[in-house]
């Protein structure tokens, strides 16, 4: 070896020198035959812009149109649910409101649960909870009465 040549630096390729969430270079990617996160993301972004559109609607007639907030009361809810328009419009506004924000809380689980048994719990109380406020509001969307007898 000359003095104009430098020795080559050795190299440490050990496995821990690597995150464990990232794989080896050139590793070919796993075939995944189910296309759930596509989709998914595909049903945000749809549920988002009826969502908008959904509150939108809904802010200009309970607040701005008529006398705005101050003509709200019982009354005004049983004469609006008596009408099928008016149910499907909230209730197709709960539900998505519920999908979208099922969906967007179970990204941020599966991001950012390190433990296996903290994401299964999380998702199970995440489920618990949608299933059970959306079926509670679609009960009372469905059988509220108007007529309240004391």
């Amino acid at each position: 070896m000359t003095s104009s040549e430098t020795p080559a630096a050795k190299t440490v390729a050990t496995s821990y020198d690597r995150p464990a969430s990232l794989s080896l270079p050139r590793t070919p990617r796993r075939q995944n035959s189910n296309n759930f996160e596509m989709w998914s993301w595909l049903f945000m972004r749809i549920s988002g812009l009826l969502l908008i559109f959904l509150v939108l609607g809904h802010i200009s007639i309970m607040l701005l149109l008529d006398e705005g907030i101050h003509r709200i009361n019982f009354a005004f809810v049983a004469g609006r649910w008596a009408s099928p328009f008016w149910q499907i419009w909230d209730l197709s506004m709960l539900w998505l409101a519920q999908l979208h924000g099922g969906n967007g809380l179970r990204t941020v689980i599966n991001d950012y649960a390190r433990k296996d048994s903290t994401r299964f719990w999380l998702m199970t109380l995440l489920a618990i909870s949608v299933v059970l406020i959306t079926g509670l509001g679609t009960y009372v969307i469905f059988t509220f009465d108007p007529n309240i007898t004391g």
